[in-house]
């Protein structure tokens, strides 16, 4: 299991460089546990102690209001970092984490890769790339929110899912989710995923959506 573990943060930006005896220790220290779907793994407001790594499973970040409503900020699957914000500042969750299916996380202590940070110039570039990339991608976030309808904010989802070795986009979130993620209802996502479907740019079976014509959802979206 160590190997396997070793092998993932590896894979990352903040241990691709670090060295193997430092590795050793951060896995060493390191809780490595399992969760069920459904799981809260933290709400907003709780301590940020750790920073988490994704060894399997999928795990989805968000916002909730006080009425139920939810926005889904980001989807963490195998081999990526979440929590980098708490660990820069010191300050508590600004988002809920919520488990989308078994995996196996690895919490890291907070002084832990801080005192990696302060040791290997590199990882504390890759930690500052990070938080770089987070403030980014919600800046572009709030800009579709405010700027584009609902079925392109839906196509930019659709066009932000990870690609399979092939090269294609097999979205394996529910409409749900994607609501969630594109900031609107089930059926207004239902009703957009209909309409990519008869101009065939998408196929929709079994409930998985499969991105037919990429460039022409990215020519929608505004890409």
């Amino acid at each position: 299991m160590t190997a396997d573990v070793s092998g993932v943060l590896r894979q990352t930006g903040l241990f691709r460089s670090v060295p193997a005896q430092d590795l050793e220790a951060v896995v060493a220290i390191s809780r490595l546990r399992a969760f069920r779907r459904g799981q809260i793994l933290f709400t907003r407001g709780d301590p940020g102690d750790t920073l988490i790594v994704v060894i399997s499973g999928r795990v989805k970040v968000v916002v909730r209001s006080a009425d139920g409503g939810e926005l889904t900020l980001t989807i963490i699957g195998s081999g990526g970092v979440f929590g980098e914000l708490s660990v820069a500042d010191g300050g508590p969750r600004s988002a809920d984490a919520e488990i989308l299916e078994e995996c196996q996380l690895l919490l890291i202590p907070r002084e832990t890769i801080q005192d990696i940070c302060a040791r290997v110039p590199s990882a504390a570039q890759a930690l500052t790339a990070s938080l770089a990339a987070i403030l980014r991608r919600l800046t572009e976030e709030a800009s579709d929110l405010v700027f584009l309808d609902l079925p392109r904010r839906v196509a930019k989802v659709l066009l932000n899912q990870a690609k399979d070795e092939d090269g294609s986009i097999r979205v394996k979130l529910r409409q749900e989710e994607l609501a969630h993620q594109a900031g609107g209802t089930r059926q207004s996502v239902n009703a957009a995923l209909r309409s990519f479907q008869r101009r065939g740019w998408i196929q929709v079976r079994d409930r998985a959506v499969t991105v037919t014509q990429a460039a022409a959802l990215a020519r929608f979206a505004g890409n």
